[in-house]
């Protein structure tokens, strides 16, 4: 069955579900394998829980209600990314060695306020996540912000395939998971997988302009800076002693959260 027919039959579904334990009416059930679980083991069970359709990839457990396909994490995906061109609103993309799952909160609070939007649930920013996220959008969605976590390299790389980002920022670059990766270079480049994509689809990326090894590798992006001395949004610290005191183009921004520029 080709993409768009899963598509269809996705439009018509209640939800996505990969976990029998949360299968509702009428959802889908995609029968992911693991190390020590095979999802094909539980699509009559995801049916008779009242799924509507099962997305298998193992022929001796096909019925009337099973779409056989060669690899069920593989068509989640596709799925994913054919559902994000359908929608086609515009997706910021978050990635980085530390914060990234507070800063996607913090975009989300204030773009909320003017646009319906959809975030990564918690941290489910893996190549599982990503694509659930993705069809956690719908014809409402006016705007998506997908967090993207990565162990090692080509993790970003594939993760930007699926997600087509508009938009892109990179909280930082840390020792995070460095076993995956070598080195604090090995990091930096693994995480640039997304400036590399935003590079190449003229696109847009976030930068800090004080941070140097942002700077640095967003060299040649169409890129909005922001930091102390950046020349599109420079706010001016006013007080942190106590709570976060910013004023930005004749506008004073409070918050509880402690920092510093």
């Amino acid at each position: 069955m080709k993409i768009e027919e899963i598509h269809h039959h996705f439009l018509r579904s209640s939800r996505i579900s990969t976990d029998t334990r949360n299968i509702t009416n009428d959802s889908i059930f995609f029968a992911l394998k693991g190390a020590h679980f095979n999802g094909n083991e539980f699509a009559q069970s995801a049916l008779d829980k009242g799924a509507y359709k099962v997305i298998i990839d193992e022929e001796k457990y096909i019925n009337d209600h099973s779409i056989l396909v060669p690899n069920v994490l593989k068509t989640l995906q596709e799925l994913a990314t054919f559902h994000r061109v359908y929608l086609n609103i515009p997706i910021i993309a978050l990635t980085g060695s530390n914060g990234k799952t507070t800063t996607k909160e913090l975009v989300n609070v204030v773009l909320s306020k003017k646009f319906k939007t959809v975030a990564t649930i918690g941290n489910f920013n893996n190549h599982i996540g990503v694509p659930l996220t993705l069809l956690n959008m719908n014809k409402s969605t006016e705007l998506g912000i997908v967090e993207m976590g990565a162990n090692h390299p080509g993790e970003i790389e594939l993760l930007c395939a699926i997600t087509k980002p508009d938009y892109g920022y990179i909280t930082n670059f840390g020792k995070a998971h460095i076993e995956g990766f070598g080195s604090l270079e090995g990091v930096i480049k693994a995480k640039t997988e997304l400036y590399q994509y935003l590079r190449a689809t003229n696109k847009t990326v976030f930068v800090n302009d004080n941070d140097k090894n942002q700077n640095k590798n967003s060299e040649h992006i169409k890129k909005f800076t922001f930091g102390d001395k950046s020349q599109n949004c420079a706010p001016q610290l006013i007080d942190s002693s106590d709570e976060l005191l910013l004023s930005f183009e004749g506008l004073t921004i409070q918050s509880h959260l402690i920092g510093s520029l």
